[in-house]
């Protein structure tokens, strides 16, 4: 991450350095001089910002290309000593000294940095519905666990008009009742649980920042030192995906809270042998397993198949990479099948309890253990978006009566093709909004390039990385790259910024560029929060205004049903527009109830609406022309007049 060494002795170290300084370079020309040879870009750019809505070359490139001069400064940051002791406090570790009071005060400043910025973030959505549609589903599942079951019934009038995106509505399930029901697993739901009524819906997950912060700081220190801890976590508290994510209600940060605590818990056992540890870590990949399963996998699975090799077969070389040299000498005395048997029920009963409740609430729902409400909608509503190769050819196979057409059709069919497209977008995307593009390359080609010795290197580093790679690896065969182009591997973002974190630490330490790197570091921050017109906007605020756009449609879209109704019981019926698949207006509580009602109209006889639902005024939406009307009372019929539009 330096062009240069402060050693001027031993020339042939500063090869990587420069090697890694030239290739940033080298991709930042690359990607940015292009825009500028270009008539038509060059003309949109002097227009408007230079470095287009996305900043993620220009505003790096000065300090590139300064990177020799500023290496031949004096550096700053002398070691003197009245800083000796927070150096030395600095360099220590978890295995130094769990506890103590700097790490004590450190963690609550941290927190409240993250609340700080999280609240701040959430300030600019205030008063406004969700954004997305599975935010929906996941309201109704907390509404509907906090009324203490899994699922609700089936209208009974009408009930097609209630199919909402991400939630089973479905009569031929647990008849006569029927089961309506979000398709999520249940983690979010449960984590919502006590915010749900709240003023604030999301401030469970602006608190699952908060941990998120604290508890990368606690990795960061079991990894390698409080250094490494202390940077990471200020990373994660100003990273503008998860400031973003925090205030979104969908599965990523309760999750992120269960992984968090996984990695935290896996290498503090690793190196203590405690088998309370294990099993915190086993409780917390349970509970990430019940919000995101396929993410809590990923992120676990090699860590779990080195683990599993080590309590089958006692080899030495998985005792090793388990972290059993950390232990006391009567711990790692050759720990027969029954010894290590142990440590495996600690860590794995509680990944059976979760299992076997999620099994559970699985049977619940759908009427089987083996199916899940998330299959099952897939099956029956979104086909083509089935997980896998030819999703489209395969899901064309079993389309049925309740196939949402318009948005089944979304889905592209996975090929090879797109398969790498999707990867290389979700890679770039999770560089983008977790920190910068060029700091998280830099951060990469000195983890591939720089030696680094047993101290340097940690003893759980592999756990980190092979997380991401296994992230990125399961959602390889889907044919979405995500929300904002990285959401499946979202919670590689704590991971990346813990190698960034260590990368930086590790590059002072060899080249002691500490004006450099810092600067570099210091620039990507300064590039995600902070406007520089006409430069760059915040990435940020590019952020919140497309969260912004989406909750603002749906606030005017409530608020002129307010207007409208005029205190009456009403029954909004919503033509869908087939141009515009992201925003969806079919939206109600779990229950159903309330003065408002919004349904999904595919051209259904009015007359038999009304009879269904006498005691409200049918308001009729066009989501394609954003026309309002009303049903004449006796014809069925829409009204000629038209309502304001929203």
């Amino acid at each position: 991450m330096s062009p240069d060494s402060s050693n001027t002795t031993a020339a042939p170290k500063r090869d990587p350095w420069l090697i890694i300084w030239l290739l940033v370079c080298v991709v930042t020309l690359l990607a940015e001089v292009p825009r500028w040879l270009n008539p038509a870009l060059r003309q949109e750019i002097l227009a408007g910002w230079l470095s287009g809505r996305s900043p993620d070359w220009l505003p790096f490139l000065p300090w590139l290309l300064l990177a020799p001069v500023i290496s031949m400064l004096p550096q700053l940051i002398r070691q003197r000593r009245r800083w000796s002791a927070a150096h030395e406090w600095l360099s220590r570790s978890a295995s130094n000294r769990e506890v103590d009071g700097p790490t004590l005060v450190l963690s609550l400043l941290l927190a409240a940095l993250a609340w700080w910025g999280t609240v701040r973030v959430g300030d600019e959505f205030s008063g406004l519905p969700p954004a997305y549609h599975d935010e929906y589903s996941y309201v109704i599942q907390a509404q509907t666990l906090r009324a203490g079951r899994t699922s609700y019934p089936v209208s009974p009038r009408q009930p097609q008009l209630f199919d909402q995106i991400h939630v089973l509505n479905e009569p031929d399930i647990a008849p006569p009742t029927g089961v309506f029901a979000s398709r999520y697993f249940p983690g979010t739901g449960l984590w919502m649980l006590p915010f749900i009524r709240s003023a604030t819906p999301a401030a469970g997950h602006q608190l699952a920042q908060v941990l998120l912060v604290v508890g990368v700081f606690w990795i960061g220190r079991e990894l390698t030192s409080n250094a490494v801890g202390l940077l990471a976590a200020v990373l994660t508290a100003v990273s503008p995906g998860l400031l973003l994510f925090s205030n979104l209600l969908l599965a990523h940060h309760p999750t992120l809270v269960g992984l968090t605590l996984f990695i935290w818990m896996l290498l503090r056992a690793r190196r203590t042998g405690n088998l309370w540890s294990y099993g915190m870590a086993g409780a917390s990949l349970g509970f990430a397993t019940l919000c995101r399963p396929m993410t809590a996998a990923g992120c676990s699975l090699p860590v779990g198949l080195v683990f599993a090799c080590w309590w089958l077969t006692g080899h030495q070389r998985f005792g090793i990479w388990t972290g059993w040299q950390h232990q006391s000498s009567a711990a790692t005395a050759a720990p027969n099948f029954v010894s290590r048997s142990t440590y495996a029920l600690a860590l794995g009963a509680p990944l059976v309890i979760a299992f076997l409740g999620m099994l559970w609430y699985q049977h619940s729902i759908t009427g089987s253990p083996f199916v899940s409400p998330y299959q099952l909608y897939t099956d029956r509503y979104t086909p083509r978006h089935v997980y896998g190769f030819n999703n489209v050819t395969r899901g064309e196979q079993h389309l049925g009566p309740k196939v949402l057409d318009n948005y089944d059709r979304w889905a592209e069919n996975l090929t090879p093709t797109l398969a790498i497209k999707n990867v290389w977008a979700r890679l770039l995307n999770s560089w983008r909004w977790t920190l910068g593009i060029v700091p998280c390359l830099a951060t990469a080609l000195t983890w591939l390039l720089i030696r680094r010795s047993p101290a340097e290197q940690g003893h759980g580093w592999w756990i980190v990385v092979s997380a991401i790679v296994s992230l990125h690896l399961v959602h390889v065969p889907y044919w979405f790259s995500g929300i904002m182009g990285w959401h499946y591997v979202f919670e590689s973002a704590p991971l990346w910024l813990l190698l960034v974190a260590q990368a930086s630490v590790l590059a002072i330490g060899k080249s002691g560029q500490r004006l450099w790197i810092g600067g570099l570091l210091c620039l990507s921050v300064a590039v995600n929060l902070w406007t520089f017109a006409p430069v760059w906007p915040a990435r940020l605020d590019v952020g919140i205004a497309e969260l912004q756009y989406p909750r603002e449609r749906y606030a005017r879209f409530r608020e002129t049903v307010e207007q409208a109704r005029r205190g009456q019981s009403v029954l909004v019926l919503v033509k869908a527009d087939p141009a515009d698949r992201s925003m969806d207006y079919v939206t109600n509580s779990a229950e159903r109830q309330g003065p408002v009602l919004v349904g999904r109209w595919r051209d259904e006889n009015l007359d038999r609406i009304r009879q269904d639902f006498p005691d409200r005024q049918l308001l009729i939406f066009d989501a394609a022309s954003n026309e309002w009307s009303q049903a004449e009372p006796r014809t069925g019929r829409p009204s000629s007049s038209k309502l304001p539009s929203n």
